[in-house]
């Protein structure tokens, strides 16, 4: 294989690979292994990446916000370490056209695909870490999402979308939204809509739409929960 030029991205990271072998697993996408080729791809260091990134996130996370709620640390900890901010750190740092992967998956426009940035962005990290140990990892980490932690609102857009990524970080089942009654004149109805999650007890909510008694009993949910506090919506 052609020896890639790796000084741009060593820059942007602001960490130099001692050995370039294991910066190539990193950047290796699984649509390369075959039946002929059963090289190292980057499957096993993305898995050890999204530990070390998630460690780095959540000591970094109590550090700058000693007074923030447990709910409120789970909420803004999967903001920074979902899959769509990673793939926009790899971006930042023209991660792309570096990835190898097969004819068919670059075809198809692989190099921009945010799962495979991602999970290439994970793996990256994990190559430092094994190359340099955690303290050279969270280095790189700090600075590179920094501008996510800088940049992140209190409150994300609705309750409904606060309720899902709580739901997600607590590991449990998505919210589910049933209307259990319809009030009112054709003109001017009244919905009663009930939010249900697993494990939790049910928290209902009143609106003059479907939509709005869904955001209301999603904010019920968070105020009662702890996550989120009275009038703070």
């Amino acid at each position: 294989m052609k020896r890639r030029n790796f000084k741009g991205l060593e820059t942007a990271l602001g960490y130099k690979f001692k050995n370039k072998v294991l910066l190539d697993q990193a950047l290796t996408h699984a649509s390369m292994r075959t039946d002929q080729n059963k090289g190292e791809d980057n499957e096993r260091l993305e898995f050890l990446g999204d530990r070390v990134l998630g460690l780095v996130v959540a000591e970094l996370l109590l550090e700058t916000d000693p007074a923030a709620t447990e709910g409120d640390l789970a909420r803004r900890f999967n903001r920074m370490v979902r899959k769509e901010t990673c793939a926009e750190v790899a971006r930042r740092l023209d991660l792309g056209p570096l990835l190898i992967v097969s004819t068919s998956e670059g075809e198809s426009g692989g190099r921009d695909k945010a799962t495979i940035l991602a999970d290439a962005m994970e793996a990256v990290l994990a190559a430092i870490f094994l190359q340099s140990g955690y303290l050279a990892v969270r280095d790189v980490v700090r600075r590179l999402w920094a501008p996510h932690l800088d940049g992140m609102p209190e409150t994300v857009a609705d309750a409904k979308s606060m309720l899902q990524e709580w739901a997600q970080g607590q590991g449990l089942a998505l919210p589910k939204y049933v209307e259990v009654a319809r009030e009112g004149p054709d003109h001017a109805p009244q919905f009663t809509t009930e939010v249900r999650i697993d494990g939790r007890k049910p928290a209902r909510g009143t609106g003059a739409n479907k939509r709005t008694a869904e955001q209301v009993a999603a904010e019920a949910m968070l105020i009662r929960e702890g996550v989120l506090a009275k009038g703070k919506s």
